[in-house]
C-alpha cells in the first residue's frame, strides 16, 4: 500500500527570498494547522514575490486593480478533497503590514502563510463576523509554531 505525503513547496519568483525558518520545520507546522480542522493537504505551493508580481496576478486573473499581501488559489477538483493549492505572498507587503501593525516581519509572515491555508480549509474574511474569526483562526495558528 502506498501512502503519499503531502507535498508542500516554497518558491520565489521576481524577488529572493527564503522564510527565516527551517523549512522542514514550517512543513510541520502548515500540516498540523490543517490537522486541526480535519483537513489534509495533497499539494501546497507557497509563491513569494514582489509587489508588482503579485499586483500583475491580481490585475490578470481577480479583475482586482489593488495592491494585497496574499492571494489564494484553489487547485482542487471538488471541495472536500484534499487541500491543493497556490498562495501567493508579496513580501513587500507583508513588510509594510509588520511596520504599520508594529510587528515582527516573521509574526507578520506566519499570519500570512497561515491566513492562505485557513482560505483554503474554508475560513472567509469578506464580513466583518468572517474576518474576526479569522483573526481568531491566524492566532491559533501562530500559537501553534510558537508551540513547535
Amino acid at each position: 500500500m502506498d501512502i503519499e505525503l503531502p507535498e508542500i513547496s516554497f518558491f520565489s519568483e521576481e524577488i529572493s527570498f527564503s522564510p527565516p525558518y527551517p523549512i522542514p520545520q514550517l512543513e510541520q507546522w502548515i500540516l498540523s494547522i490543517a490537522e486541526t480542522h480535519q483537513s489534509s493537504i495533497d499539494s501546497l505551493n507557497y509563491i513569494f514575490c514582489n509587489d508588482e508580481y503579485l499586483h500583475k496576478i491580481n490585475v490578470d486573473y481577480l479583475d482586482h486593480d489593488t495592491y494585497t499581501d496574499i492571494i489564494t488559489f484553489d487547485q482542487r477538483e471538488k471541495p472536500g478533497d484534499p487541500i491543493e493549492g497556490d498562495i501567493f505572498i508579496s513580501v513587500e507587503r507583508v513588510q509594510e503590514n509588520a511596520s504599520t501593525f508594529s510587528t515582527p516581519f516573521d509574526n507578520e509572515l506566519m499570519r500570512v502563510v497561515a491566513h492562505g491555508l485557513l482560505h483554503l480549509i474554508g475560513f472567509g474574511d469578506k464580513s466583518e463576523e468572517e474576518a474576526a474569526e479569522m483573526r481568531i483562526q491566524e492566532e491559533r495558528a501562530i500559537a501553534l509554531f510558537s508551540a513547535s
